[in-house]
């Protein structure tokens, strides 16, 4: 197999082969080693590809059978690997523990060869780090991919793998979806565990799944890495059949919201708008019943809990210092995180209590607002790939960092990983630049099903699956 023809697989496709023994494990890992040499200079996706990619481990029986993924290098964990947030304060960490994530990956047939870049600890929009630079997007090198799951997201749009590990809070799995031209699920809060060693990560808010070009791999993986474990604080009901099998089932007649205007400070771009009525307009043609719908939460509530969220995160970094010989400071962190945490370190235990309230409002207001609708339509992101000068975190007070990154331009998105619901950004569209346009899909909590009916339904309907960004292995050169 050539490394163009390998590129242009998804992962069903290349187990597919697997299966048929046109083509190994071994091979794939080669390719994937060669996808990154040629590509990945140009990128910076990828932190470490693996010396031991052709032997690492997976089953061959698996839906994704020999199939090469990248892990995102913070929120899952593989024995003995290095593990290190995109900060310098867990350089050269090593946990001794896989992830439920990993060990069901490779139950289902994924070799893991190696990790991509990803903002530090998580937060930001963009893909700039400290400790890593500049991730760039292969549809323009000027423009941010987005993060947090930023070298997953480049990586998988440039065909470096058809699969990657992603992790999403605020939109980190459907902002570099969206600006990369992929399928972008986060899934419902519970469906996919975040055990051993941190069951409900992020209080409850964010979630792991994949970064892909195909609805098929979304579905696929979900069942691979779907399921709970012992003090999974969430037991969430099995669906009725496999995801994989709901590719073939109907549809039917449902009632959409969709969403037309800003939710935020942050204006929604005309010709995103523009692009999610028109989708409302191809839904209508299937028959079904589509009513815009209002902003169904309040901005400054979810300022409010994204805030909680991230103090929360910072409270643990003296322990993580102390275990690495280290200390929080200059050296280790980027501005706006150590602000967070020299902040933390001063709110009162009754704070806490503050941001639960908050999140519970959400919740509330958003279920009454959208209770009728069998799924909701919205854009992704209120505005196409920014340049990787318009902003910087290294520069932001936490007041603007709120406003624009983590509100303004995540304002379609981190409100559903409150709620918890399941929502995919599909590729369905390019701007006048050529940049891709992400439409996101929301359904009821639990109900990933009808989501992958309707992703379906709009795959066909409106096909991405030919088109490559400038920057593709097999291609570029």
């Amino acid at each position: 197999m050539k490394l163009h023809e390998y590129s242009r697989y998804d992962a069903t496709g290349l187990a597919e082969l697997v299966r048929r023994r046109e083509v190994t494990a071994v091979e794939l890992a080669r390719l994937a080693r060669e996808a990154h040499d040629q590509v990945n200079p140009t990128l910076n996706a990828v932190v470490e590809f693996y010396e031991d990619a052709e032997s690492v481990p997976g089953s061959d029986a698996g839906p994704f059978g020999g199939v090469p993924l990248l892990r995102k290098d913070i929120s899952v964990t593989e024995a003995g690997r290095l593990y290190e947030c995109g900060t310098r304060l867990y350089r050269g960490f090593r946990p001794n523990v896989d992830s439920y994530f990993v060990e069901r990956a490779r139950a289902g047939g994924l070799r893991i060869v190696g990790r991509t870049t990803t903002t530090e600890l998580g937060v930001s929009a963009l893909s700039e780090t400290a400790m890593c630079g500049i991730t760039r997007n292969p549809w323009n090198l000027d423009r941010t991919v987005g993060g947090s799951s930023s070298g997953s997201g480049a990586a998988v749009a440039a065909g470096i793998v058809p699969i990657a590990s992603a992790s999403d809070g605020g939109g980190s799995i459907r902002i570099p979806a969206s600006y990369c031209g992929l399928v972008g699920l986060n899934p419902t809060r519970g469906r996919i565990s975040g055990g051993p060693n941190d069951q409900d990560p992020g209080h409850g808010i964010v979630r792991s799944f994949v970064l892909c070009r195909t609805v098929r791999d979304m579905a696929a993986a979900l069942d691979v890495l779907s399921g709970s474990y012992p003090g999974d604080p969430f037991l969430i009901r099995r669906p009725e059949r496999p995801y994989v099998e709901e590719l073939s089932q109907p549809s039917g007649r449902l009632k959409i919201g969709v969403a037309l205007s800003s939710w935020a400070e942050l204006k929604l771009d005309p010709e995103i708008r523009d692009r999610v009525a028109e989708t409302a307009k191809v839904l209508e043609g299937m028959g079904h019943v589509v009513e815009e719908i209002d902003q169904p939460f309040s901005a400054s509530d979810y300022r409010e809990v994204i805030a909680g969220s991230t103090y929360f995160g910072r409270a643990n970094l003296d322990a993580v210092a102390s275990a690495l010989g280290r200390k929080v400071d200059e050296t280790t962190l980027e501005n706006i995180n150590l602000i967070f945490y020299e902040r933390a370190k001063h709110l009162p235990l009754s704070y806490a209590e503050k941001i639960f309230e908050h999140a519970r409002k959400i919740r509330f207001d958003v279920a009454k607002a959208v209770q009728d609708f069998d799924i909701l339509l919205t854009p992704t992101m209120p505005c196409t790939a920014v340049r990787h000068d318009a902003h910087s975190t290294e520069n932001m007070s936490v007041d603007e960092y709120l406003t624009l990154d983590a509100v303004g331009f995540c304002q379609y998105l981190g409100v559903l990983s409150v709620t918890g619901q399941p929502s995919v950004s599909l590729p369905l569209f390019c701007s006048t630049e050529g940049l891709p346009i992400g439409i996101q899909i929301v359904g009821r909590f639990g109900d990933e099903a009808t989501v992958v009916r309707v992703a379906r339904d709009l795959e066909q309907a409106i096909p991405w699956t030919k088109r490559r960004p400038p920057v593709f292995a097999g291609i570029t050169g």
